[in-house]
């Protein structure tokens, strides 16, 4: 409420939080950070691992840092329970008042069927209540909310059949799409969203990326997905040195300008630096030269606050007071290297694959007679919906499971290195990284232990991380060890399967940077844009039992999922029009019942 009247705090749609301090698990992520956030804008948040992005998104959501009443904040973070309600009807109870509403309207229309001894004036009571209901389902769109969750559930991957089937019958991934449709339904004043691209495959996110451009009220996203943060996003919020630095436009945007912001504040520092040199050489102790630098700060910042442009986006929000009172740190670039070595050579083909079909237990064939072959030069990236192979083909080229028919042929030299997100989960929980990756390749000659700890560095696990038991790291950390150990492994090819899902964006960024300097074969399956469009892949779209080549390239195929969903959602929403016709018609009856029954008491009791 700082600078506002109570009037003005009640009606507030913008939140303004001022020098706030945030610390977990006796590390202090924000110190003195100012959070400014402007209705209708939709804000990305971003920032290396392990900084405090989730932390602010679930202090706002449980209120530990307060925002005008107004505004009601729904954080998006766990997937709906498991249990027999179906997945579009789990969307439509999110809305609890137009739920309750229906229940009483059903409740009094089974009264009206079932008791034929109501007086006039019971009768009376019962349809100015239908009328009342009746009135306040209109205004909350009521008629048209079922087609609105099932177009959500539809953009986020569901097919008829799964719109409508128990949420108990879904993994934990599925009940988060349905959450994150929940939410989309409800249309929160400020609604927040942690890594939402995790739980999606390409075709969502492409469906996401497109719903969300066209939002009209307030979003707070962290994402490590660039194209994302892209598409949607207006303005970007930077968590860096513990404080809040905010730019105007998209990521692209951002990271122009943080260049410009970062070689600002790094001359900055030398000048402070050199100050307080100078202060010593005069004899000033260090602590003396510190407080007279301290003073000059604050004269400073103070006329700076004055002459302030208003318009000024790229500064951290509430400089001039408090920021302006401390020493200013040595500006810290975060670095992220990732690096494959140059394989041996091997003669091509090194992976063949002929006339391969395949299919589970009772289930239905996913390939039939699908033939290719990779070698060292091929980059290939697989799109395609969920449930249709893309998994389980990267399981038959490095014969995890085997063909129902046909073969799939490997050179007898060749290594293969794959990543898959779930590998994170069965790292031993009771090693370091250091020791696993000391015992997993103990043959390879060039792996010691000072080595390790090295190679582990350049994939972005800090130093302390290192010598920690794997159950104390978190699933990005985890995931450098995964990549770090595939790295010693000199591997011909390169599989990789959702490999961006606990990396931060520059991470990322280093991800593609090795794969596009790596000299063996690349296989990706993405839902990460950006990471399709680096890396410059053949993409092959998975589907019909096979596997074809996109000549139109990405934005081809994302093209074609919105024009396909556009016309798979409208033959949806005919359909449900004549649901609700025909629901419509039917309470039109019920209460076409009850105005006869009235009149008749009316006629009666003139009689």
């Amino acid at each position: 409420m700082t600078g506002m009247t109570e009037e003005q705090w009640e009606n507030a749609t913008d939140i303004n939080i001022d020098q706030f301090t945030i610390s977990a698990y006796g590390k202090t992520l924000f110190q003195d950070a100012n959070l400014k956030i402007t209705a209708g804008r939709r804000y990305g948040l971003v920032g290396p691992n392990g900084r405090g992005k989730t932390t602010l998104l679930k202090q706002l959501a449980r209120g530990e840092l307060k925002v005008p009443p107004q505004i009601d904040v729904l954080y998006v973070e766990q997937e709906v329970t498991a249990n027999d309600t179906p997945a579009v009807q789990m969307v439509l109870n999110a809305d609890v008042k137009r739920t309750e509403l229906l229940k009483e309207e059903e409740s009094l229309l089974a009264k009206l069927e079932n008791n034929e001894d109501l007086d006039e004036t019971e009768l009376n009571e019962l349809q100015d209540r239908l009328e009342t209901i009746a009135g306040e389902l209109k205004s909350r769109g009521s008629d048209t909310a079922e087609a609105r969750a099932l177009s959500l559930l539809h953009g986020l991957g569901f097919t008829p059949d799964m719109q409508y089937a128990a949420t108990k019958t879904f993994s934990g991934g599925w009940r988060m799409r349905v959450s994150i449709a929940r939410a989309l339904f409800l249309e929160p004043t400020l609604m927040l969203l942690d890594e939402p691209t995790n739980h999606l495959d390409l075709n969502a996110v492409i469906w996401l990326d497109d719903y969300l451009q066209k939002w009209k009220k307030t979003l707070l996203i962290v994402s490590h997905d660039q194209d994302f943060l892209d598409s949607v996003c207006t303005d970007i919020i930077h968590l860096d040195q513990k404080k809040l630095f905010y730019y105007r436009g998209n990521y692209a945007t951002f990271k122009a300008q943080l260049q410009q912001h970062m070689l600002k504040m790094k001359k900055k520092w030398e000048k402070q630096e050199k100050e307080l040199r100078a202060m010593k050489k005069k004899g000033k102790s260090n602590k003396k030269a510190q407080e007279l630098q301290v003073k000059k700060k604050t004269r400073e910042g103070g006329a700076k606050a004055r002459k302030k442009s208003s318009t000024q986006q790229n500064e951290q929000t509430g400089s001039g007071s408090l920021a302006d009172r401390q020493l200013l740190e040595r500006p810290k670039e975060y670095q992220v290297e990732f690096v494959f070595p140059t394989p041996s050579e091997l003669n091509p083909p090194i992976i063949q694959v002929d006339n391969i079909s395949f299919n589970y237990p009772n289930g239905p064939t996913l390939f039939k007679d699908l033939s290719f072959g990779l070698d060292m030069d091929s980059r290939v990236t697989i799109v395609g919906p969920n449930g249709v192979g893309k998994s389980t083909l990267l399981k038959l080229i490095t014969q995890e499971v085997t063909p129902t028919a046909g073969e799939v042929k490997l050179n007898r030299h060749v290594r293969i290195a794959r990543y898959h997100q779930h590998f994170v989960d069965v790292l031993p929980m009771d090693e370091t990284p250091v020791e696993y990756l000391l015992r997993v390749h103990k043959t390879v000659e060039e792996v010691d232990y000072q080595t390790c700890r090295n190679r582990l560095g350049k994939f972005g696990l800090e130093g302390t991380a290192r010598e920690l038991k794997m159950v104390n790291l978190s699933g990005g950390q985890k995931s450098r060890v995964v990549f770090t150990s595939m790295s010693f492994q000199h591997p011909h090819m390169l599989i990789l399967d959702e490999p961006t899902n606990n990396l931060d964006i520059e991470s990322i960024d280093a991800l593609a940077e090795a794969i596009n300097n790596y000299e063996g074969g690349v296989i990706l399956v993405s839902h990460d844009a950006r990471l399709i469009y680096s890396t410059d892949c053949v993409l092959w779209v998975c589907e019909r039992q096979t596997v074809e080549e996109m000549d139109a390239g990405f934005d081809g195929y994302r093209d074609e999922i919105l024009e396909m969903l556009a016309k798979e959602g409208e033959e949806q929403r005919i359909k449900q029009e004549i649901r609700v016709a025909q629901k419509a018609k039917e309470r039109a009856e019920k209460i076409a019942i009850l105005e006869e029954r009235r009149k008749a008491k009316q006629t009666k009791a003139r009689e």
